[in-house]
Formats: C-alpha cells, sequence, structure tokens
C-alpha cells in the first residue's frame, strides 16, 4: 500500500509490514506496538507453531528415540512431547533449521539440509499468505485496532512474486535499512558470535559451498565444522540481500534507518517514523 501523508492519518486500522535484516529492529518494534493496540504477527512463529510443527515433532521424536530409556516410554505412549515455541524464543524452527556440516559436530548433512531449506522457504510462503487471515482475525476476533507483520529476515530470498503481491495489497511495507558501515559490522559480528541456523536460496548456497570447500580444501560439507561455515557465509549473504530488500521496498514500501527505529519508544514515535518516510518518498 502507498499513501500521501493525510490518506496515512484516515488511515483507521493500519497494517505494516516489517521487512529487513534480523537484528535492525523489527521485533523490538513489535514488542513495543503489542501495548498499544498492535496485533503481532511473527511470520516464524506462524511457521513453527503450524507449518513446520509436525516435522519438528519428528525431529525431536527421532533424537529421543536413541535413546532407550525414552524409547520405552514413547513406543507405548507413556509420555508426549510437546514443541514450545514463543514468539521471543524460536528455538525449535532454529533446531529444525539446523546448520550445514559435519553431524558429530551438531551439523546437518547436505541432502538432509537442502530438504529442510526447502521445508522452510514452503512454510514461510504459506505463513505470508496468512496475513490477509489474520489481519481480519485481528480485528474481529481479538479486537485490535492496528496490524504490524514482523516477517523474518529470509523473505527476500523466497523469490516468490505472489508473496510480495500479497503483503503490498494488505500491508504498508516498511524497510529497515542499515546505511552505515559501523552498524553493519556490529550486525555481522552478533551474527557471528553467536551464529545461528540461516535460510539460503538454493544457487547462492551451491555458490558459497563451493567456494568454501575450495577455500578450505575439504571435499564434502560434512567434513565442515558447522559454526565456522555460518560464521564465513554470513557476511556474503548479509550483502547478498542488502539489493533484494530494496527491490522490494523502492517499488513498493518505504525506507528508514536502523538508527531512526532505535529512537523510537512509543507509538507515537512510531507514527512518526511513518509519516516521515511517507515523506521522503
Amino acid at each position: 500500500m502507498k499513501f500521501n501523508i493525510d490518506e496515512f492519518r484516515r488511515w483507521e486500522n493500519k497494517k505494516v509490514t516489517l521487512l529487513g535484516m534480523s537484528g535492525v529492529g523489527k521485533t523490538y518494534l513489535s514488542s513495543l506496538l503489542r501495548d498499544s493496540q498492535w496485533f503481532h504477527y511473527s511470520g516464524d512463529y506462524r511457521i513453527g507453531t503450524r507449518y513446520l510443527d509436525e516435522a519438528i515433532m519428528d525431529m525431536i521424536k527421532q533424537q529421543a528415540m536413541q535413546v532407550p530409556f525414552l524409547k520405552e516410554l514413547l513406543r507405548n505412549a507413556w509420555i508426549s512431547i510437546k514443541n514450545n515455541i514463543k514468539i521471543h524464543d524460536l528455538g525449535p524452527v532454529l533446531s529444525y533449521v539446523g546448520k550445514l556440516g559435519n553431524p558429530e559436530l551438531g551439523g546437518v548433512e547436505l541432502e538432509d539440509f537442502i530438504q529442510r531449506q526447502a521445508c522452510y522457504r514452503k512454510a514461510e510462503i504459506a505463513a505470508m499468505h496468512d496475513v490477509p487471515q489474520f489481519i481480519k482475525k485481528a480485528q474481529d476476533i481479538y479486537g485490535y485496532q492496528h496490524f504490524v507483520n514482523d516477517v523474518g529476515g529470509s523473505l527476500c530470498e523466497l523469490d516468490d512474486a505472489q508473496v510480495i503481491d500479497t503483503l503490498v495489497k494488505n500491508t504498508l511495507i516498511l524497510y529497515i535499512q542499515v546505511t552505515n558501515k559501523e552498524e553493519e559490522n556490529t550486525l555481522i559480528e552478533r551474527a557471528q558470535s553467536a551464529p545461528k541456523p540461516l535460510y539460503y536460496r538454493a544457487e547462492f548456497l551451491q555458490q558459497q559451498l563451493e567456494i568454501y570447500l575450495q577455500e578450505n580444501k575439504l571435499q564434502y560439507a560434512a567434513q565442515m565444522v558447522p559454526d565456522d561455515f555460518t560464521r564465513w557465509v554470513f557476511p556474503r549473504l548479509f550483502h547478498s540481500r542488502i539489493p533484494r530488500y530494496e527491490a522490494i521496498a523502492k517499488p513498493h514500501g518505504y525506507t528508514v534507518t536502523s538508527q531512526e527505529v532505535s529512537q523510537v519508544r512509543d507509538q507515537k514515535d512510531f507514527l512518526q517514523l511513518l509519516e516521515n518516510a511517507i515523506a521522503r518518498a
């Protein structure tokens, strides 16, 4: 959706999609707005509780079945296992996606990793197509006036025009941009100090994997230390995503900086942030 300032101010039920790398402030804004009649829709939470729930549970049970004591309990249905994902703790989703590398070091073998990546992509697409349904639920069932869609950092990797069309038709797209080298380095260093599982486009993963194996004189992905590869690849992933975010934001939305986002303290500040972005556009 696109607006001028007057149209935006008259927009009674505001609906905003936050776009950008993990760590730029999407969840910070969403959490802040939840206290001001905004429904917080977390794409990753929806993925974990709806579209990957069974796959996550199967993965956990497969591990549990390797323990003789737990195996007997599970096979006799004497215990049950629950996926206890939270908006601020997406551990089960991260565990499912996993890190590519040596299984003996906690990594996932290449074939399995590629399959999980494909499942995650499918789940994220489905979660984004659920946005219009949840906009309606937020208003009709829960009584929220406004709606904020907190999407994963990998939205720009999906290469699915229908997802973008759905979000543009139903929400205002706000891209949170990292504008200086210092902030960029901070995000990269944070990601490298505590590596998390990541989603990669299939083409990007194949290209970067070949380079990494060659540079480190390895023959197979199963020889890689998972965290080492994740640290190495993240800066490359970061820079590859910037033009993809911009390709969405420039024609379809508005752009603010992570510095501007850090100054937001309440709903009033957020609405002013949006007006400033509209005015610049």
